[in-house]
């Protein structure tokens, strides 16, 4: 499917021209809330296939809002969002699992809701399972589980439907450090075993030159990009990265530009 092409203040249509090699696009992308906040100004970047993509940026400077304009919850703003929303797979900060669902019923739950058959729902739920690490633990409800176990149950309802394109907001930030340095070792295993294109929101400076390919840093609100910051390690990449030089190095330029943003 042609990735739809959306002027995100109303109209949407399909653009057979949509280029190949763009998996997700923003172009002068501005946000006015209904109460006269800005949130987002001229925010353009593209997202290629293959690419894992973090934004960083003060709180309130509009970064969960571009999740929410990519993935269409999000329609009152000006610009162009180029992305094929029926491949679009999104992690919350919160599991937003059903209390009263199994893991396996939850992991269901978006192929369900698409009408996906019932025996081919339930194989690919029970694949999504074995990717995340929680074979076992089907029959398990959300009570049972860690922070860590449902973030991973979230993921593989959202692996059911085998996205394009990943949106991850704050994902990991409630977890311990230890749960989330594992967490995000096992995310990029899926990035690099699956190949999808990733934009993913955090607050941690060391969680987002570990996972990505490219660092976006915004300013203050309104949203505006600072930085573009390439990351040059190959995948996959090892925990013993975050304690070398160059990893300290690169770290202290995307503190750099956080500080700006925050001045």
């Amino acid at each position: 499917m042609p990735a739809t092409t959306a002027n995100v203040s109303g109209s949407t249509g399909s653009d057979s021209s949509a280029a190949t090699d763009v998996a997700l696009r923003f172009e002068h992308l501005s946000m006015v809330f209904p109460d006269g906040t800005r949130a987002l100004d001229d925010v353009s970047f593209t997202i290629a296939p293959g690419e894992f993509v973090t934004v960083v940026g003060p709180s309130g400077c509009g970064k969960s809002t571009l999740l929410r304009v990519a993935s269409g919850l999000e329609r009152n703003a000006d610009g162009v969002c180029e992305v094929d929303r029926e491949s679009i797979g999104y992690v919350f900060q919160d599991a937003t699992l059903l209390p009263w669902r199994t893991v396996q019923r939850n992991v269901e739950l978006i192929a369900e809701l698409h009408h996906m058959p019932k025996q081919e729902r339930a194989r690919r739920a029970r694949e999504s399972i074995e990717l995340v690490g929680l074979d076992g633990h089907q029959d398990k409800h959300p009570k049972q589980l860690s922070g860590g176990m449902k973030m991973r149950c979230s993921l593989a309802r959202s692996l059911v439907m085998d996205p394009k394109v990943f949106l991850f907001d704050e994902p990991f930030g409630a977890l311990d450090e230890i749960s989330r340095e594992r967490l995000n070792d096992e995310l990029l295993q899926l990035f690099t075993g699956v190949g999808f294109a990733g934009l993913f929101i955090t607050h941690s400076i060391a969680e987002a030159v570990f996972m990505s390919t490219r660092v976006i840093v915004m300013s203050g609100r309104p949203g505006r990009i600072l930085a573009d910051v390439e990351i040059p390690f190959e995948y996959p990449r090892k925990p013993e990265l975050r304690y070398e030089p160059a990893f300290a190095e690169l770290s202290g330029q995307v503190s750099a530009h956080l500080k700006e943003a925050h001045g």
